[in-house]
């Protein structure tokens, strides 16, 4: 392998490192593309394609040499918005001049083993808090504010310890829309919530895939349809099963 051949492969896996993080951390699928190919541009390639869906990121260079291609497989995905607009100076560093291959790679690599999640105790605390004031913007009453933290909470808690057991969200997705239900059936039958479906919506508001629909109605206003297409889809299991969860317990009554 040639050199020139050879600065091609690292300047392809500069762009396809940069694009799994932005995957992975929520990023929409037009973003991605055009931030890979953008990179690519800046470090010398000038003719690029990419093709980017949920779970995986084809990428070809083309030069005076043959054209090359690699696929990476995405498996992972989860929201850290903070990774993305990392990525994204990165990017504008590498096209102003600021940083060159090597250094934009090594400091991709620190973004993406780098941990800027909350502790688990603070996120369940932001959810508990979050279910109370949406349980109130659903005009709910302030005696309910108590039991819909105490539910949502302990449903974004059950989520996030079911799902490092079982790598499948929708069964964790299930499970804890099904724990919300049956706290909130528990509260309000021992006298300490009034109005059940109100602590419900509030409690589940939590597991509702936001930023996913967000970012399937976006790609498909980019027109990436099988990538809008699928995230819709996710969106609609995750949606399908958070109502399952809750109708198993309704059944109760």
């Amino acid at each position: 392998m040639n050199d020139q051949a050879s600065k091609t492969y690292e300047i392809m896996e500069v762009c396809l490192l940069a694009g799994k993080i932005m995957l992975q951390s929520g990023g929409e699928t037009y973003r991605v593309e055009d931030t890979m190919m953008r990179i690519a541009a800046a470090l010398g390639v000038e003719k690029s394609h990419s093709y980017v869906t949920p779970t995986g990121i084809i990428f070809s260079a083309e030069g005076d040499e043959p054209t090359k291609t690699k696929l990476i497989r995405i498996s992972e995905r989860s929201t850290d918005l903070k990774k993305v607009a990392l990525v994204n100076s990165v990017s504008r560093q590498i096209t102003s001049g600021d940083l060159n291959m090597k250094e934009a790679l090594n400091r991709l690599q620190e973004i993406e083993t780098m941990t800027l999640t909350f502790p688990l105790w603070v996120q369940t605390a932001a959810a508990s808090l979050a279910s109370g004031c949406f349980m109130i913007m659903f005009n709910g009453t302030w005696i309910d504010f108590i039991p819909s933290m105490i539910s949502g909470g302990l449903g974004y808690l059950s989520f996030v310890k079911f799902h490092r057991f079982v790598p499948i969200k929708f069964f964790s997705e299930f499970l804890a829309a099904f724990i919300i239900g049956l706290l909130s059936l528990l509260l309000v039958q021992i006298g300490f919530g009034k109005e059940l479906d109100k602590i419900i919506i509030g409690s589940v508001m939590t597991l509702v895939p936001g930023l996913l629909v967000t970012n399937a109605i976006r790609d498909l206003m980019a027109g990436h349809l099988i990538a809008g297409l699928s995230k819709g889809a996710e969106a609609f299991l995750t949606a399908f099963a958070i109502g399952a969860g809750i109708a198993v317990v309704l059944t109760f009554l």
